[in-house]
């Protein structure tokens, strides 16, 4: 059944080209305090029950990062904009622009922007899903335990 139009997004919300959209609230990564992350935002692209998925795109400056995290939902995530690294379990990748992510369910991930440049990219996931976790003390030791890890963690 389509949504009617009090509730469904205006059919085109074009860009000024500073990677943010008319009618696309800029709203920040996570409240302050709730996990560690640095220099990063959010805004929620696309947003309809009738897609089953959510188009987020997510913005980081310089040496910025997202948090570490895991949880139940699959994520898909283009990098759009710069380049920087991708830690997925517990391999380190560096990413650009284009490059394709899939992020499997419980599977740690984190990705940090180059020192020199903001990166930014888009992330899909399920309209309704489960909230991150975040690493114990012992899963984090076992994390660094693998060098390229600590050396990600550490940038």
């Amino acid at each position: 059944r389509p949504m009617d139009s009090e509730q469904s997004p205006p059919l085109f919300r074009p860009t000024d080209g500073s990677y943010r959209w008319n009618g696309v609230a800029y709203q920040p990564y996570k409240q302050d305090g709730s996990a560690p992350f640095k220099d990063i935002s959010r805004q929620t692209l696309f947003l309809d029950p009738t897609l089953g998925c959510e188009l987020r795109y997510f913005d980081m400056d310089a040496a910025g990062y997202s948090t570490l995290e895991r949880h139940e939902h699959t994520h898909a995530v283009m990098i759009f904009r710069g380049r920087g690294q991708c830690l997925l379990g517990t391999e380190v990748r560096d990413v650009k622009e284009h490059d394709l992510i899939t992020i499997p369910a419980w599977t740690w991930h984190q990705f940090r922007a180059s020192g020199d440049a903001p990166m930014g990219f888009l992330c899909m996931v399920n309209t309704v899903r489960d909230r991150p976790v975040l690493p114990t003390e012992a899963e984090l030791a076992a994390l660094r335990a693998v060098p390229a890890v600590a050396r990600f963690l550490d940038s």
